[in-house]
């Protein structure tokens, strides 16, 4: 028995031109987790990994080789469907989308690393209902290949006109092809353009939420995923706040990024903020094994000022100022209507002594 290959499944659809064919939109790519097939109407087949020295039971195609090396495997195709089918096969690299997922490149994008390395025995495989193929493959690097992790996969892909709709639609399904080119490997993660800004309350005793976002970016030669973990703080490390559980950032090829936008709530209005995001990245070998690495943090500042308190004591301030100067000013006049008293007072007993 053979375990679910780690497939690819996409659509691509084109519109009919008389001349050419106008790409239009392409499917994301998703990894099957049952046996993996592609379907449209009487049109069926599926996709697995060949049994040979590489093994039995592989969910996708993985090797480690040196530079200059090569080696031989395949990939079999079954026909599920009641009809004789003619499909094309190709390799291409990998990439990661901005949902997380790992995508293939589509025929008409130039590959230049596994998509290049890799090449089918045939450009087609025909295929009649019921009957399975086995679709041969190689893997040459080249000599002056870089050290480290490449992510591609090997393609079957099918297109069908749809005359009603104008459209072609290109149906693809692959495994995966993950290739470690040897030599030194130097895993790395970097945090870029952290920033945090803060919302406050109109409770002026209240606390309020951040928002701090940051860039993953692969600085390594390594594939590696991470966990996260991201914090708010007042000065001095005080009043600190943790963001909800962060899920793992996905895995990320060398020279890749991932932007994340982490809300924390409950953050008092320190007035300066300091927002720090830990990344601990993860390392899986040939095997499957996850390792984790040493830690990487960035940290930026921001203004958190308890602007609702602020105005609160602005106005009380205000109040006592106010106050204050209108009982000087009372004050005042009823010490210049004593003075008054006074003066007519004295005037009035001097005119007496004079009569």
């Amino acid at each position: 028995m053979h375990a679910p290959a780690t497939r690819w499944k996409t659509t691509t659809t084109t519109f009919l031109r008389t001349t050419a064919l106008l790409l239009a939109a392409v499917a994301a790519v998703g990894v099957g987790a049952g046996p993996a097939s592609a379907a449209d109407g009487d049109v069926a087949w599926t996709v697995r990994t060949a049994s040979n020295s590489y093994g039995a039971t592989r969910s996708s195609f993985s090797y480690t080789v040196n530079p200059g090396g090569h080696l031989e495997d395949a990939m079999v195709v079954a026909n599920r469907g009641p009809a004789p089918l003619n499909l094309t096969v190709y390799a291409a690299d990998g990439f990661t989308t901005d949902a997380g997922q790992l995508d293939l490149l589509t025929r008409d994008k130039k590959s230049v690393a596994v998509g290049a390395w890799v090449r089918a025995g045939a450009a087609s495989v025909a295929i009649q209902p019921g009957k399975t193929a086995t679709v041969p493959f190689t893997v040459d690097v080249p000599d002056n290949a870089t050290p480290g992790d490449y992510v591609g996969g090997i393609l079957t892909s099918l297109t069908q006109p749809d005359q009603a709709q104008g459209i072609n639609v290109d149906r693809r399904l692959g495994i995966r092809i993950k290739l470690r080119v040897g030599g030194e490997l130097k895993p790395s993660l970097a945090v870029e353009d952290l920033h945090v800004d803060y919302s406050g309350t109109w409770n002026p005793f209240g606390r309020g939420d951040a928002t701090v976002t940051y860039r993953i970016r692969n600085t390594g030669n390594a594939a590696l995923s991470s966990q996260q973990k991201a914090t708010v703080a007042g000065p001095f490390g005080l009043l600190r706040a943790t963001a909800d559980d962060l899920p793992a950032a996905p895995e990320l090829l060398p020279g890749e990024s991932w932007t994340v936008t982490a809300p924390v709530r409950n953050v008092s209005p320190a007035i300066r903020l300091a927002a720090t995001a830990t990344l601990t990245p993860l390392l899986t070998d040939p095997s499957g094994s996850v390792t984790p690495l040493e830690a990487v943090t960035g940290t930026a500042y921001g203004w958190a000022g308890p602007w609702a308190l602020m105005l609160l004591v602005a106005a009380l301030v205000a109040v006592v100022v106010v106050t204050l100067r209108l009982a000087r000013r009372g004050r005042a006049r009823r010490k210049q209507r004593e003075d008054a008293r006074v003066r007519d007072a004295v005037a009035q007993a001097l005119r007496g002594q004079e009569a």
